[in-house]
């Protein structure tokens, strides 16, 4: 992120907690939506993607969201299983 936004400082604030970094309510709205889909995907319903919608993002950018975090998420559990990294 801070290569992204050359912004050391915000890149640190989310790094140590998102929910208190200063982003826009947009941002703020999808890494929500991020962190659920990382921690309790399977509590992800319609009413967070159409909170994703309320706040600009269309359905190319909410695919969008969705791949990537979903492949992060992928990657690592599949670097964890490997032991890659330890």
């Amino acid at each position: 992120m801070r290569r992204a936004t050359l912004d050391e400082s915000l890149s640190e604030s989310v790094k140590k907690d998102y929910k208190t970094a200063e982003l826009a309510h947009c941002d703020r709205v999808m890494l929500d939506y991020v962190d659920k889909l990382t921690r309790h995907p399977a509590r992800v319903q319609r009413e967070d993607v159409d909170a994703l919608r309320e706040v600009g993002f269309d359905d190319t950018a909410i695919l969008q969201i969705n791949l990537i975090a979903s492949w992060f998420n992928y990657i690592n559990r599949v670097a964890d299983g490997l032991g890659i990294g330890r």
